[in-house]
C-alpha cells in the first residue's frame, strides 16, 4: 500500500512540475488574445471598416473600360443609280452658283449644260471590327442616399467597436469566473483531505478505545460510514477540479489537456474583504452610476441613430438624382469600296435626371416603415437604458450580499472551530458521544466549504459589479 501511495506522490508532483502556473491577469491576457467570441468580434469590426470604405467610394466617379474586337464575315453591295448631273456657273449679279437650265411656261426644266452620272455598284465588307472607349459617371445629388448609406455604415463599424468591447468584458468576466471555480475546486479538496485525516485519526482513536473494551463496534461503524463519505468528498472535489482547469483551458485558448495549475489568492478573509472594497470604491459611488459607460447604451443607442439614418435613406428614393456622365468612344475597322469605314474616336459629356414618381406608394411606405422602426429602436433603447439601471442595482445589492454572507461564513467557522474543540475535550473525557462528536466534525467540514464558496462568490461578485458598471 505505501509502495502505490509513493508512486501517486511522485506522479502528483511530475505534474506539477509539467504544469503551467498562471496568474489571473496571465489567464485574462491569454483569454482576449485566443478567446474564439472575440476573435468573431474584432473579425466583424474588420469586415464594418471594409464595409465603410467601400461605401465612402461612392462619392467619387465611377470609371469604367469597354473593349470589344470583333471579326464578322458579313458582306454585301449596293447600287447608286446614274443620271444627268447639271452643271453650275457663277454669276456675278446673283452673286452665286447658279444650273443651266431653261424653265418653261408650266413650270418644268430642261437642262441646257450636263454632265453623265454612271451607275455605281458599291461593295461592303465587315471583316475586323474594334471598339473600345472609357466612361466617367459623377454622381451630382442623389437625394442624401450616399452621405445615408455612408453614414450608416460608420454606424455600423461603431457598433462593431461597442460589440468588441462588451464581448471582453464578457471573456473577462468568465474567464475570472473559470479561474475562481479552479480556486474553489482546490480549497473544497483541502477541506476534504482535512476532514478526511480528521475522521482517520477519530478512527484510530475508536478502535484503540474499542481494543481496551471503552468502545463498540457500532461506533467503529458510525466512523466509518463518515470517512466514506469524506472520501467520496475527495473524489468529487478532484473531479471538480479537473472539470475546472479543462474549461479554464477552453476559455483561454489552450488544448484540454494542457497541464495547467492557478496561483492562489490570499483567502484571508479580512484581507480579501478590504481589498474588494477598495477595487470597489474605485469605481465610483453608487449613487453617481450611470449605464452611458457601458457598451451595452453605445450599441442601442448606435442602433437607434442606425434607424433615424434608415428614414433618411428612404426618404432619399423620393428625390431626384443627377449625375454628370462622360465617354469617350473610339471605332476602328469595316470596309466600303475598298476603303476603311471607320478609324475615328468621339467624345460625349451629358447630364442625367432621373426624377421617380411614386403612383402607387410602395417608396412612401417604406418611408412610413422606417419612421415606425426608428420609434421602436427608441423605445427599446429606453426600455434597455432601464434593465441596466436595475442590473447595476441587483449587483450593488448582490456584492454587499455576498461580503455579509462571507463574514458570517467567516464567523461560523470560527464557531464551529471552537465548538470542535470543546467537543473534542468532552469525548476524551466521556461527557459527549461519539455521534455528537461526528456531527461537530461534520459542521465544521460543511462550515468550511461554505466558506470557501463566500469567499469566490464575493471575487465573483466584484467582476460581475465591475462589468454592470462598465468598468471592466
Amino acid at each position: 500500500m505505501k509502495r502505490y501511495i509513493i508512486m501517486a506522490a511522485a506522479a502528483m508532483l511530475t505534474f506539477r512540475a509539467a504544469a503551467q502556473t498562471l496568474s489571473l491577469d496571465e489567464c485574462r491576457q491569454r483569454a482576449l488574445e485566443h478567446n474564439k467570441s472575440l476573435s468573431l468580434a474584432r473579425t466583424q469590426h474588420q469586415q464594418r471598416l471594409y464595409d465603410s470604405k467601400s461605401y465612402w467610394a461612392n462619392f467619387f466617379p465611377q470609371i469604367s473600360l469597354m473593349a470589344i474586337d470583333s471579326y464578322s464575315w458579313a458582306k454585301g453591295d449596293f447600287t447608286l443609280q446614274g443620271g444627268k448631273l447639271p452643271i453650275y456657273k457663277y454669276v456675278e449679279a446673283e452673286g452665286q452658283y447658279v444650273p443651266s437650265v431653261t424653265v418653261g411656261a408650266d413650270g418644268s426644266y430642261r437642262l441646257n449644260e450636263y454632265a453623265d452620272f454612271p451607275t455605281q455598284k458599291i461593295e461592303w465588307k465587315s471583316k475586323n471590327i474594334f471598339m473600345g472607349g472609357i466612361s466617367l459617371l459623377e454622381p451630382l445629388y442623389a437625394g442624401g442616399k450616399m452621405t445615408a448609406a455612408y453614414r450608416m455604415s460608420q454606424i455600423g463599424a461603431d457598433v462593431a467597436v461597442s460589440n468588441v468591447r462588451l464581448t471582453e468584458s464578457e471573456v473577462k468576466v468568465a474567464t475570472e469566473e473559470a479561474y475562481y471555480l479552479v480556486v474553489q475546486a482546490k480549497e473544497m479538496g483541502k477541506v476534504a483531505r482535512s476532514y478526511h485525516a480528521t475522521l482517520t485519526e477519530v478512527k484510530k482513536t475508536v478502535e484503540a478505545a474499542f481494543r481496551h473494551g471503552m468502545s463498540t463496534r457500532n461506533d467503529i461503524m458510525k466512523v466509518q460510514v463518515k470517512l466514506n463519505e469524506a472520501d467520496l468528498s475527495v473524489q468529487k472535489a478532484d473531479n471538480a477540479t479537473r472539470l475546472a482547469i479543462l474549461n479554464l483551458c477552453h476559455l483561454i485558448g489552450l488544448p484540454l489537456d494542457t497541464p495547467l495549475d492557478v496561483i492562489m489568492p490570499d483567502m484571508d478573509t479580512d484581507r480579501l474583504i478590504s481589498d474588494c472594497d477598495a477595487y470597489v470604491s474605485a469605481l465610483g459611488e453608487r449613487r453617481l452610476m450611470s449605464v452611458e459607460s457601458r457598451p451595452e447604451y453605445e450599441m442601442v443607442s448606435q442602433k437607434a441613430e442606425l434607424a433615424r439614418q434608415q428614414v433618411k435613406l428612404a426618404k432619399s428614393y423620393l428625390m431626384p438624382t443627377v449625375a454628370l456622365n462622360a465617354s469617350y468612344m473610339y471605332m476602328n475597322g469595316g470596309e466600303l469600296a475598298g476603303e476603311k469605314l471607320m478609324d475615328k474616336g468621339s467624345a460625349y459629356v451629358g447630364l442625367v435626371v432621373n426624377m421617380p414618381l411614386d403612383f402607387f406608394g410602395a417608396t412612401t411606405n417604406k418611408v412610413r416603415s422606417a419612421k415606425a422602426a426608428y420609434q421602436m429602436a427608441q423605445l427599446e433603447q429606453q426600455d434597455i437604458c432601464e434593465k441596466m439601471t436595475l442590473e447595476q442595482n441587483q449587483s450593488w445589492n448582490a456584492y454587499d450580499e455576498a461580503k455579509t454572507e462571507l463574514k458570517l461564513c467567516d464567523s461560523a467557522y470560527k464557531q464551529s472551530e471552537e465548538n470542535v474543540r470543546l467537543s473534542m475535550q468532552q469525548y476524551e473525557v466521556g461527557f459527549e458521544t461519539l455521534s455528537d462528536h461526528l456531527e461537530a466534525q461534520a459542521l465544521m467540514q460543511q462550515c468550511a466549504a461554505n466558506l470557501v464558496k463566500a469567499r469566490c462568490q464575493l471575487l465573483l461578485q466584484r467582476s460581475k459589479l465591475a462589468k454592470a458598471l462598465g468598468r471592466m
